[in-house]
């Protein structure tokens, strides 16, 4: 006579205040690849961070570019930031003035290919996601 193994038999709750344990869970479905690829990896995607990325670093190395030559100039050419450029307005307090010009230019500038270039891929990309959101 063969008697059936140990952990064959049901198991009861010892005491009444223990959770039933839930039945396992089935397997998920398996997984039909979509048409498109995944919004993660998608490639406007990857044009898009990359044109802002580039668009980032174009910005502010423009501005800190001006900023980093001004300190310079500052530093190793002290004569010609003394030099007068007309009635009293030395050559440093002159580009050290049109460093808020190079900012705003700087700025306008982003704003402006953003919204010419960056903003028409992001607007593609967004209604791409909405319409796989709507599919699932």
């Amino acid at each position: 006579m063969t008697h059936p193994p140990h952990d064959s038999s049901p198991s009861y709750a010892t005491y009444p205040w223990q959770p039933v344990t839930p039945p396992p869970t089935p397997p998920p479905p398996p997984r039909t690849t979509p048409r498109h690829p995944a919004l993660g990896h998608h490639r406007d995607l990857r044009v898009l961070r990359t044109a802002y990325r580039r668009q980032r670093r174009v910005a502010t190395l423009t501005a800190l570019g001006y900023f980093t030559l001004f300190l310079l100039l500052s530093a190793c050419a002290p004569s010609l930031m003394n030099g007068t450029v007309s009635g009293g307005l030395t050559t440093g307090l002159l580009l050290g003035l049109v460093q808020l010009p190079v900012m705003c230019v700087a700025i306008a500038l982003y704003e402006f290919t953003a919204r010419r270039r960056l903003d028409q891929l992001a607007a593609r990309l967004r209604k791409l996601a909405e319409l796989e959101a709507g599919r699932g």
